[in-house]
């Protein structure tokens, strides 16, 4: 790529970017959100035409006008937000697009033929399962192997383990390893040093839309590229938050809580759980042990067919969403696209989504079901939010669905923190994030805490679990496996406990909870 010049009003996302991709390598890209990094991809991986520049493959220009023309020329992309067709299989999802899909194909046969290909790749999913009752994590497994099928001789991949467990980043490490065996370059884009620095050849860092460093991987620190990605701001990489406050009294309480999963099996199983009041409580396991079905249990997305959620002693197991939002529960979900926000609306309109609900009926019109908004108001708060958490965006007036990954987890934290909720939970809340970013998250999510609100932390990042939390909770297969506060256990029995290995006995866990 040799001069790649990408323009968007107001903002010049990629400045004259000079970029070479080797043959068998892993080539790491890194920068802050909104450096260039994905815009960059997407002009290669043929979304966007660029405004200025030319691409070379194998020595020949070419001009990729969509992805069709980029996979034509061997080059695909994993994108960062899910691009699957919730209705259809695994398998079907994987060959969507492909030369080999069908309207009318025996189903049984095309999942074995994928089944022996994910075997090949060394990544297994179902093959039969829906996309929709997939969890995070295992969405992203589909997407690599859809990409892998296509027998691309480029691989983007951005942001992969924003979503994946530690287990599962071994995992998608081994993969890549074993691609670039075989010649297939890997392009890897991430905010995450020390995943860089374990798997790349080559690293190149990206600020303001420009390249700003290049080096090999066995020549990086993680204080040389947080200072290439951030400058002068690169003074604490790994900052450490403390909590001052002790817990008080139980705010959340889930007993005995049974939650069916999308295809009817039991997705938690005799769940037993407590948050107290400035407790922060993480939820670890790998990808499909039952987060996403007690976040949304807790929340009102999903109901509960035994068992009790009280909240400050009501029982609120069948209370709506809007009552919970009244009652002061917020969630900063996983899936920050499809359930964080909307993306045709936007940013103000996203910001005050929520703030709706908690706003009394002011006049006749409301108390008929119809409310009149003060767009001023909604439009000064939206601003207020945008500039304390740092959302970077032309204006409050541009819509959602345009901002960069990061920069939405950046609105719907913003949105769900700024209202001072009662108990939040927070899941994946640092996904996609860079250091700056992160570390201003987990810094808001301590002050929360501090300020007497609940959190329930739900994390594929183990070490931001075991850093912020103040007690651990390990789901494996909908189950609890153990509770301990960081620094009773190994990393070894952790991960027997995450992969259901090892089990705490009822009493140990109930002890626990109790103290």
């Amino acid at each position: 790529m040799r001069g790649i010049v990408k323009r968007f009003p107001g903002v010049v996302a990629n400045d004259h970017v000079d970029l070479k991709i080797c043959r068998g390598e892993v080539l790491a890209i890194l920068g802050e959100n909104g450096a260039g990094k994905t815009t960059l991809m997407n002009v290669l991986y043929g979304l966007y035409l660029p405004d200025e520049g030319e691409i070379h493959i194998k020595g020949r220009k070419v001009l990729h006008r969509s992805p069709r023309d980029a996979i034509e020329n061997g080059v695909g992309m994993v994108h960062q937000h899910f691009t699957l067709v919730d209705d259809l299989t695994v398998a079907e999802n994987i060959v969507l697009g492909a030369e080999k899909f069908k309207v009318f194909y025996d189903l049984e046969k095309l999942a074995k033929e994928i089944d022996e290909f994910m075997k090949t790749i060394g990544l297994y999913v179902d093959p039969l399962k829906k996309a929709y009752e997939l969890s995070a994590g295992e969405k992203q497994k589909v997407e690599i192997l859809k990409a892998l099928y296509r027998r691309v001789e480029v691989l983007i991949l951005d942001e992969p383990t924003s979503v994946l467990s530690p287990i599962e980043v071994r995992e998608l490490f081994k993969t890549i390893r074993n691609l670039k065996s075989r010649g297939i370059s890997v392009v890897f884009i991430s905010h995450k040093l020390d995943e860089v620095m374990e798997i790349a050849d080559r690293i190149v860092v990206m600020r303001a839309g420009k390249v700003v460093g290049e080096l090999a991987g066995h020549e990086a620190t993680k204080q040389l590229l947080a200072t290439l990605m951030i400058g002068s701001r690169a003074v604490n990489i790994e900052e450490k938050f403390g909590k001052h406050v002790r817990p008080a009294g139980k705010l959340l309480e889930v007993v005995d809580l049974w939650v069916k999963g999308d295809r009817g099996e039991d997705s938690l199983k005799a769940v037993n759980l407590v948050v107290r009041k400035g407790e922060i409580v993480g939820v670890a396991g790998v990808a499909g042990s039952g987060q996403r079905e007690l976040a949304e249990a807790i929340y009102g997305l999903r109901p509960a067919w035994r068992g009790r959620i009280l909240l400050e002693g009501k029982d609120i197991t069948r209370s709506p969403t809007a009552e919970r939002i009244k009652m002061g529960v917020s969630l900063i979900p996983e899936d920050r696209l499809r359930y964080g926000v909307a993306a045709e609306l936007p940013v103000y309109e996203n910001i005050y989504l929520e703030k709706v609900h908690l706003e009394g009926r002011k006049s006749l019109l409301d108390r008929i079901g119809l409310r009149v908004l003060d767009k001023k108001g909604m439009v000064d708060y939206a601003k207020k939010v945008v500039e304390k958490f740092s959302v970077k965006t032309p204006s409050v007036f541009t819509n959602a669905g345009k901002l960069s990954g990061g920069n939405i987890q950046r609105l719907i934290v913003g949105r769900e923190l700024e209202r001072k909720p009662l108990l939040v939970i927070a899941g994946e809340p640092t996904a996609g994030l860079d250091i700056a970013a992160t570390n201003f998250v987990r810094k808001m999510i301590v002050e929360m805490s501090e300020a007497g609100a609940g959190v329930l932390l739900i994390s594929s990042d183990l070490q931001e679990v075991l850093e912020l939390s103040d007690k651990v909770v390990i789901l494996c297969n909908g189950e609890v496996m153990g509770v301990f506060r960081p620094g009773e256990l190994s990393m070894e029995e952790v991960g027997l406990m995450m992969s259901c290995a090892k089990r705490m006995s009822k009493e140990e866990v109930e002890r626990a909870w109790g103290t």
